[in-house]
C-alpha cells in the first residue's frame, strides 16, 4: 500500500481475487472512511476540507469566549456588560459562553468525529487528544452550568469553555495551514504537461496540416521552425538546428542537431529549421515518462510521523484510564461523586494536549519564520523535520553550483595579435548568430567596451562554427576540428585549448584569411559562493554529490573546482530519478536541482530543494524553495532544520514532563496532606506548560542560520558507487487499484 497524503489516497497492489468492495471494508474497519476513487481526481490538489469561513467564525468566537471566561481571573478585571457579569447574573455569564463556545464547537466538529472514531476503534491520533481535551473542559463546565441554574451552588463555579473553544480554535488554524500547503504537491505534475504544445504541424501526402499534438502518429512528419518546441520524440529526417535540452538533459548549452539525429519531447529549437520523424507519441514520449516518474514518486515518498502522534497511542487511553481509576478510587475511599467528579476531571484537563499538541507545529511555525526571513521556504513541516536528519545532498549542476547561463571566461590571443582586435574581430562574427556561445562572447566583449563591426555573407556551418566576410578577409570561427581543417594551429594553443576543455570550458577558435587571431573561452559560470556553500554541508558531515546531464570530462572539472565527493555525469532524468532512489535506500538523502529535468528527482528524494530563480516546476516538485538563488541557503536550511528538531525535543520533553510531575497532583495523591489541584488550578497548569512550550520556541528567533561556527558533524556515511543495471524481473499477476480515503491527517 502506497499512501498518498497530499491527495488522501492510497494506492493498493493486490492480488486478483481481492474485490474492490473487499478493500473498502477493511479501509472503513480501520477508521477511515474509504470508497473508489476517480483516477482523474487523484491528478487535482484537494480543495481545504477546512474552510476560510469557518477559520474566521472560530477564530472571531473563540476570541469572544476567551474575553469573557478570563475576564473576571486577571489582576485587573476586564469590563463586561452588567447583564452579563458574574457577579451580578452569573447564570448569564455562562451561558454567554457557551453561546460562543458552540460556534467554535461547530466548525471544529470534525476534530471530535475523527477523534472518537479513532478512539472507538482503539487507533487514537492527535484528533482524539483535542477531543478529549476540548470535551473534559466542555463537559466540566456544562455540570457546574447545570448545578449553578438548579440553585444547587453559591457563587460563581469554574467554567472552562474557554479552554475547549481555544483548543479548537489553535488546532484549527494549524490543521488549516497544514492543508494549504499539501494542496500544491500535484503542481509540479500540472507544469510539466503545459510543457508539451497543444498544437504541432505535421506533412501528410505532401500537405502541412496543424494538428493537435494528441493526434500526431508514429511515422508523420513533423516540421519544427526557429523557437518552436518540439512535441514528440523523433528522429531528424532534414534541416539542422541549435536544440535547445535543458529541459532533459540539464545541459545549459543548445546542441546542434542534424539529420540522422534523435530528438525529444520538449526541448526547443533555438535557431534553424528541422523535420523529423515521429517514433514515440502520447504517453511514450520522454515527457510523459517524465510526468509518470513525478506522479509515481509522490504517491510512494513516506511521511515522516510525528513524535506526538506516536505516543497519543498510549498517551489517551492512559489519560483516561487514570481520569476513571481516580473517580472510582475517590469513591471506593468515601469521598463525595463532587469531589471524585472534581479530581477525574482534573486529571483530564491537566492532561490536555496543548503542550504535547503546541510542541512540534509551534517549533515548526517560528522556524518557518525564520527562514522564510531569509528566503527559505519549507512548504510543509514534514520537509523541515527531514531537512535535518539528511545525510547526503544530491547536486545538480547546471543553475544550482553553476550560474546556468554561458559567460566569456578567457581571452587568448595568438603572437602579435592584440587582445582588443580578437574581441573586436570575434563580436563582429559572431553578431549575427543566434547560438548561445555565440551570444556570450558577444556580450563579453560589449561588457568590455568594444562593438561589432560590418559583416557580409554571414553563413551558420551546422555543429562546427561561422563562417562570413570582415573587411574584404574570410573570417572563420568554431570549434578546434573546424579551424583545423582550414589551417594549421601552433602546438603551445592546441595544447591551451586542452587545458581550458579540461576545466569544463569551450575553446572557440577564430581566424582571418589563413592565419589564427585566438582562442576565446566560453563557459557556465560556477556560482561565486558554490565552493563555500559545499565546504559548508562537507564540515557538517553530510555527502555531498554531483549530479548531472552534462559530459564528463566538464563535470568533472566543475566537481573538482567546487569540492565535490563524488561526480554522477551523463544521467538522463531517469537515471537521476533511480540514482537518488538508490543514495535514499542507504541513508536520508536530498535532491537539490532547479531543472525541469530535476522533477522526478527532486520528488523522489527524502527531500527536494529547488533554487527559486529556476523553472516553476522545480520548485513546485520540491519541498523546500530557496528564493535566493544561493547554495548557501541549503546549508542554512539543513541548521536550520536542526535547530528546529532539537528544540521539538525540548517542547516535548517538558511536555511530558509536566503531565509526569501535573497528573498525579491532579488525582490526588497529595490530598493527604491538605493539596487539592481543582480545575482551575489545572487549567492554569496546563496554560502555563503551553506558555513554557511557546517561549522556548520564541528562542529560534535568535539563532543565526548562516553560522557554521557550531555545526556538528553527524556520523560520516561513504558515498558508495551507484551503478544503475537494466534488469528485467519476471512480472507477477497483480491488480492496482486507487482509493480514495477521507480523514487522513
Amino acid at each position: 500500500v502506497n499512501v498518498n497524503l497530499a491527495t488522501n489516497s492510497a494506492t493498493v497492489l493486490c492480488d486478483p481475487s481481492v474485490s474492490e468492495q473487499m478493500l473498502v471494508e477493511i479501509v472503513n474497519k480501520t477508521g477511515f472512511s474509504g470508497s473508489l476513487a476517480d483516477p482523474e481526481e487523484i491528478s487535482v490538489a484537494l480543495t481545504h476540507t477546512i474552510s476560510k469561513r469557518r477559520l474566521i467564525v472560530a477564530l472571531i468566537c473563540g476570541a469572544v469566549v476567551l474575553y469573557i471566561g478570563m475576564s473576571h481571573m486577571l489582576p485587573v478585571r476586564l469590563p463586561l456588560p452588567a447583564i452579563i457579569d458574574d457577579r451580578i447574573h452569573p447564570l448569564n455569564f455562562a451561558l454567554i459562553q457557551l453561546v460562543f463556545t458552540i460556534p467554535v464547537l461547530i466548525c471544529g466538529r470534525n476534530f471530535f468525529i475523527n477523534g472518537t472514531k479513532n478512539l472507538i476503534k482503539l487507533h487514537p491520533n492527535m484528533d482524539s487528544l483535542v477531543a478529549v481535551g476540548a470535551a473534559a473542559g466542555l463537559v466540566y463546565s456544562l455540570i457546574e452550568m447545570g448545578l449553578l441554574a438548579a440553585g444547587q451552588v453559591s457563587g460563581m463555579p469554574d467554567l472552562y469553555f474557554e479552554s475547549a473553544g481555544m483548543i479548537l480554535t489553535l488546532v484549527t488554524v494549524g490543521k488549516y495551514l497544514e492543508e494549504r500547503s499539501r494542496g500544491k504537491t500535484t503542481g509540479a505534475i500540472s507544469a510539466l504537461l503545459a510543457l508539451a504544445p497543444e498544437s504541432a504541424v505535421v506533412r501528410r501526402q505532401g500537405q502541412e496540416l496543424t494538428i493537435p499534438t494528441e493526434e500526431i502518429v508514429a511515422g508523420d512528419t513533423v516540421i519544427v521552425r526557429q523557437g518552436g518546441r518540439i512535441p514528440v520524440d523523433g528522429v531528424i529526417t532534414d534541416g539542422h538546428a541549435a536544440v535547445d535540452e535543458s529541459a532533459i538533459t540539464g545541459e545549459s548549452l543548445p546542441v546542434e542537431k542534424v539529420p540522422g539525429d534523435a530528438v525529444t519531447s520538449a526541448t526547443v529549437t533555438s535557431s534553424g529549421y528541422l523535420e523529423l520523424r515521429a517514433t514515440r507519441v502520447g504517453g511514450d514520449t520522454t515527457l510523459s515518462q517524465i510526468i509518470k516518474m513525478v506522479s509515481e514518486a509522490s504517491a510512494t515518498k513516506a511521511p515522516i510521523a510525528k513524535i506526538a502522534d506516536k505516543v497519543s497511542g498510549v498517551f489517551v487511553p492512559t489519560v483516561i484510564s487514570i481520569a476513571v481509576i481516580t473517580f472510582v478510587v475517590w469513591l471506593l475511599l468515601g469521598r463525595s461523586v463532587g469531589f471524585a467528579l472534581a479530581r477525574g476531571i482534573s486529571v483530564l484537563v491537566i492532561s490536555c494536549p496543548c503542550a504535547l499538541g503546541l510542541a512540534t507545529p509551534v517549533a515548526i511555525m517560528v522556524g518557518n519564520g525564520m527562514g522564510a526571513k531569509h528566503g527559505i521556504l519549507f512548504k510543509t513541516a514534514v520537509s523541515m523535520e527531514a531537512a535535518g536528519k539528511v545525510e547526503t545532498v544530491v547536486l545538480d549542476k547546471t543553475g544550482t553550483i553553476t550560474a546556468g547561463t554561458p559567460e566569456m571566461t578567457d581571452v587568448i590571443p595568438a603572437d602579435g595579435v592584440r587582445e582588443e582586435e580578437l574581441l573586436r574581430f570575434a563580436s563582429t562574427l559572431e553578431s549575427c548568430s543566434e547560438h548561445p556561445l555565440a551570444k556570450a562572447v558577444l556580450s563579453g566583449a560589449q561588457s568590455r567596451g568594444i562593438e561589432p563591426g560590418a559583416i557580409d555573407g554571414f553563413t551558420a556551418l551546422p555543429g562546427s562554427g561561422v563562417r562570413a566576410e570582415i573587411d574584404g578577409a574570410e573570417a572563420l570561427g568554431g570549434s578546434l576540428k573546424a579551424v583545423k581543417e582550414r589551417i594549421d594551429i601552433p602546438a603551445s594553443l592546441e595544447a591551451r585549448a586542452g587545458e581550458l576543455a579540461a576545466e569544463g570550458k569551450t575553446p572557440l577558435f577564430f581566424c582571418r584569411n589563413d592565419s589564427l587571431l585566438g582562442i576565446i573561452a566560453v563557459a557556465d559560470v560556477i556560482k561565486p559562493d558554490s565552493p563555500q556553500a559545499v565546504a559548508e554541508l562537507k564540515n557538517m558531515g553530510i555527502n555531498v554529490v554531483m549530479l548531472t546531464g552534462d559530459n564528463q570530462r566538464t563535470a568533472e572539472a566543475i566537481g573538482r573546482q567546487v569540492g565535490v565527493d563524488r561526480v554522477i555525469a551523463g544521467v538522463l532524468p531517469d537515471g537521476k530519478e533511480a540514482v537518488v532512489r538508490e543514495l535514499c535506500a542507504k541513508g536520508s538523502t536530498a535532491m537539490v536541482g532547479d531543472g525541469i529535468n530535476d522533477a522526478p528527482a527532486l520528488t523522489r528524494a527524502d527531500v527536494g530543494i529547488a533554487i527559486g530563480a529556476g523553472a516553476d516546476i522545480a520548485v513546485d516538485a520540491a519541498d523546500i524553495v530557496l528564493a535566493r538563488g544561493s547554495l548557501l541557503d541549503v546549508a542554512a536550511a539543513i541548521r536550520l532544520s536542526r535547530a528546529t528538531l532539537r528544540n521539538i525535543h525540548e517542547n516535548l520533553f517538558w511536555a511530558f514532563f509536566y503531565n509526569t510531575i501535573g497528573i498525579p497532583i491532579a488525582a490526588g495523591v497529595l490530598s493527604g496532606i491538605g493539596l487539592n489541584l481543582d480545575p482551575m488550578f489545572a487549567a492554569a497548569a496546563m496554560s502555563l506548560s503551553s506558555f513554557c512550550v511557546v517561549s522556548n520556541a520564541l528562542r529560534l528567533n535568535l539563532l543565526d542560520i548562516y553560522n557554521p561556527r557550531r555545526d556538528r558533524k553527524i556520523k560520516h556515511r561513504e558515498v558508495e558507487s551507484t551503478v544503475i543495471e537494466n534488469t528485467k524481473t519476471e512480472e507477477e499477476k497483480a491488480m492496482t487499484k486507487t482509493m480514495k480515503i477521507e480523514g487522513m491527517m
